[in-house]
């Protein structure tokens, strides 16, 4: 794989710095990236008491839950789109299958089809130490907003 400015791995790096570090609310919850390949992403939000959302188990807050679902949704659609192209969510569906535990949360998502207009995703929210049971289950619908095609003449 060319590692040049208009490479694959290059812009991956793009969509990594965009998810990390340009998304203010991805800041709040400091979102990280772990993978990124056509069609999938792997991503994670560190344990923070901060994330909780019934202190009485306690239990990750739902919102948090669906936020790295809809991130991640999000980015396995923008690996599998052009360079000049962007993606926004249309609709999010979660299925909570059991109480987060306050410790970090990993999360894959699969693009299911891509469309000229729509991209769909499966997701998977769940704990690293505990991947084969998922805590939530999702599935985003994504629109693809198509952007110019790149210049033969750009770097």
């Amino acid at each position: 794989m060319t590692e040049g400015p208009g490479s694959v791995a290059a812009r991956y790096a793009r969509v990594k710095e965009f998810f990390e570090k340009r998304i203010p609310f991805h800041l709040v919850l400091g979102l990280q990236v772990h993978e990124l390949r056509e069609g999938f992403a792997l991503f994670s939000i560190p344990y923070r008491p901060e994330l909780i959302g019934d202190p009485d188990r306690p239990a990750l807050h739902g919102g948090v839950i669906s936020a790295v679902a809809d991130a991640c949704g999000g980015g396995a659609v923008w690996t599998a789109i052009g360079p000049t192209d962007r993606v926004s969510t249309i609709d999010l569906r979660v299925d909570y299958l059991r109480p987060g535990r306050p410790e970090e949360l990993r999360c894959a998502g699969e693009v299911l089809r891509l469309g000229n207009r729509v991209g769909v995703a499966k997701i998977t929210v769940f704990h690293p130490k505990d991947a084969a049971r998922p805590i939530a289950e999702a599935k985003g619908v994504y629109s693809v907003k198509r952007g110019p095609e790149p210049s033969a003449a750009r770097p």
